[in-house]
């Protein structure tokens, strides 16, 4: 089989080039065609947020750190990563990268843990970062700092990197079959959920109390807090209706604003969806993976399985539940939000658009700009939906130069 083949960004030798590829695809994706340099430069100018100043719209997203010792402490490789973070130049840490509110929730067994006895690491990891920002920036009242708290669900891993230990809310007919669990598995009860919800009121008080300024509570790319807004199908307090689906933020929310008073808080929305994809089977031979395709999903309309999912043709997103989460979030007076889509599990090309796949993914199936434009425009509806609310939209991974500025986006 031949592999699909698209145009290769980097091969392109200025912006006319550019411009061009992005007419013949059909696609609106402006783009200026000189680079605009200095303190007035779009990406240089400040930001208000809570009445801080902001010293620039470069933002470090949160990652999934895979070099953490075994019960969840940065090692010198994670010290490093985040002295790179605050050396960049990004005035927003977003986080940082993932970091799990109990050991069963960790997505892999070397990733980041919260908790009173790695409290001290994790301050210091804070610390480091700021003290490489102010070498290298000399100002650091302007920098926002935050983490991001998270419980994988359905996607943990926490024990050996190669064998998962799901804690899924409901049945899903397309992924149960991808994590090895069947209709007999055990789904969260409501009380291990509550559990789970006092787990992110401690996390947080502890990220507040080693001088985080806001805590992220994760909802996005199917981990736990995105798989309870497509909880259609539970029963109980925390599935079916959009406020019982939505229950498990608010109690988030409330119970760190009882324990962690000074603490500002931020979701990171994963605000559309589609049905998994898998690699085509008839492309798929000697090793090579074949394009993405849905899976079939014509015999289980309406599609209850998913969010900002057009339940009918669910190979299409619906931005309403989208809209209706960011005006929950705008009620919590929960004003950072940052905007993702999809899952890197069953729908990578939606979520991080590429001309390669990851190693268990597959060949894909459209031109990866058509995936970034389709993401730039879903940041500026809801944006104008929602200009009180700070939106930070498709990721720009900060290339850190030798001199420590943020100098590239991608």
């Amino acid at each position: 089989m031949s592999e699909r083949t698209y145009t290769a960004i980097g091969g392109m030798r200025d912006v006319t080039a550019f411009k061009a590829h992005v007419e013949t695809l059909g696609l609106s994706i402006p783009c200026d065609s000189e680079l605009e340099l200095g303190a007035q430069a779009p990406l240089a100018r400040p930001l208000t947020f809570n009445n801080k100043s902001i010293g620039n719209r470069f933002c470090i997203h949160p990652m999934e750190g895979w070099d953490a010792t075994a019960d969840g402490r940065p090692s010198p490789n994670t010290f490093r990563r985040w002295q790179n973070f605050g050396a960049s130049g990004a005035k927003l840490i977003w986080g940082g990268e993932a970091v799990a509110v109990r050991h069963e929730g960790r997505a892999n067994p070397n990733q980041l843990l919260i908790n009173e006895h790695n409290k001290g690491d994790l301050a210091r990891l804070r610390e480091v970062l700021v003290a490489a920002h102010k070498e290298a920036c000399g100002e650091t009242d302007d920098l926002l700092v935050g983490l991001q708290l998270t419980h994988s669900g359905r996607y943990s891993c926490p024990n050996e990197k190669l064998r998962g230990e799901p804690r899924i809310l409901y049945h899903h007919p397309f992924l149960d079959p991808r994590v090895k669990v069947n209709g007999d598995y055990a789904v969260l009860d409501d009380g291990e959920i509550r559990q789970i919800i006092e787990d992110f009121h401690r996390a947080a008080r502890i990220a507040w109390e080693i001088g985080f300024e806001f805590v992220d509570v994760k909802h996005c790319h199917g981990y736990l807090g995105h798989e309870f807004l497509s909880a259609h199908t539970r029963g109980g307090d925390y599935g079916g209706s959009f406020a019982n689906r939505t229950r498990f933020l608010r109690e988030i929310v409330a119970g760190i604003r009882s324990v962690a008073p000074g603490l500002q808080l931020g979701v990171r929305l994963s605000a559309f969806d589609t049905v998994p994809f898998a690699p085509d089977p008839s492309q798929t031979t000697n090793g090579t993976m074949g394009v993405g395709i849905p899976e079939v999903y014509q015999t289980r309309l309406p599609y209850l399985w998913g969010f900002g999912v057009d339940v009918d043709r669910p190979e299409q997103s619906n931005l309403e539940e989208g809209r209706k989460f960011l005006g929950l979030l705008r009620e919590l007076n929960i004003r950072l939000v940052n905007v993702s889509c999809g899952s890197p599990y069953y729908n990578p090309h939606l979520q991080r658009p590429a001309l390669y796949p990851p190693s268990d993914g597959y060949q894909p199936p459209e031109d990866p700009l058509v995936g970034v434009a389709r993401q730039m425009a879903m940041t500026r509806l809801l944006k104008q939906d929602f200009p009180d609310l700070l939106l930070v939209g498709l990721q720009l991974f900060a290339r850190v130069s030798a001199a420590g500025r943020a100098s590239r986006g991608a």
